[in-house]
């Protein structure tokens, strides 16, 4: 794993993410290198190597983060904030500690060390933290994501944040046809999670290599994401499950002509 060590001159971005006034990215970069990850395109910003062999740590962010901001800040957009390297290097955890506590923060992780920063997220106005969650498992997530934590540990992580009072919301993402099981995440976690938000994969900004081998491995799930009939019928019936289980949600974020929100009332 290279480490590229950097001076940023801001740390807060405006962000275009609908709902999202500015984005913190205090990595660039990601270990858990995720096959699907729509962040790959800033590697042709960032020539140090394929998307996942490196990480770019921004070393004077904690410096940067006492702005106050007016709107939400969404920590990471282009990387993992508590990726393995966080461990060791804790820069997370001195950005949140240098950061303006009257700025509203949304987290989003793939991991169980956000559990190490409870004590700085209750010093916060107003947090939500959430776990990325998408039951891949076995022969699935040895594909797709090999190198992220369990999704039991992670659902453990959800469950810790609920138990200590901060307010938690589990992401399930990617949803894939046939390989995502949305039931069974929420079934298991809507006894501690705050909330839920709901993408189906964006097949265009995985990438052509995760194109082929979702088409290799996993042919009827390719089938739906590029056929549009059958794309537009999973999406129906992924709303009418999400109305059956009766979760609280915003609705499913989906990505066939640009970014598309669907409200699910």
């Amino acid at each position: 794993m290279r480490i590229i060590k950097t001076k940023a001159k801001s740390i807060y971005t405006k962000s275009g993410i609908p709902g999202v006034g500015w984005v913190i990215n205090q990595y660039v970069g990601c270990q858990f290198g995720c096959k699907y990850c729509y962040a790959k395109f800033i590697c042709k910003w960032k020539p140090y190597g394929e998307w996942g062999t490196w990480v770019e740590v921004k070393t004077n962010a904690s410096e940067l983060a006492r702005k106050r901001v007016y709107g939400e800040v969404f920590m990471s957009s282009i990387s993992d904030p508590y990726q393995p390297v966080e461990k060791e290097l804790k820069l997370t955890r001195r950005t949140l500690e240098m950061m303006n506590k009257r700025n509203k923060l949304s987290i989003l992780t793939k991991s169980p060390l956000v559990v190490r920063d409870i004590d700085l997220f209750k010093l916060f106005n107003e947090i939500e933290v959430g776990l990325t969650i998408n039951s891949f498992e076995g022969k699935e997530k040895q594909l797709i994501e090999p190198f992220t934590p369990s999704q039991k540990l992670r659902i453990d992580a959800l469950k810790t944040l609920r138990e200590e009072g901060v307010k938690n919301y589990a992401f399930i993402s990617p949803i894939i046809p046939g390989i995502t099981d949305v039931e069974e995440i929420i079934r298991e976690t809507r006894g501690f999670a705050d909330s839920y938000f709901f993408e189906v994969l964006n097949l265009k900004a995985a990438g052509r290599e995760f194109r082929e081998l979702l088409r290799e491995n996993f042919p009827e799930s390719y089938e739906v994401m590029v056929d549009e009939n059958k794309f537009w019928r999973f999406v129906k019936e992924l709303i009418e499950l999400i109305k059956r289980l009766n979760v609280r949600t915003e609705g499913i974020e989906v990505h066939r002509k640009g970014w598309e929100f669907i409200e699910v009332k």
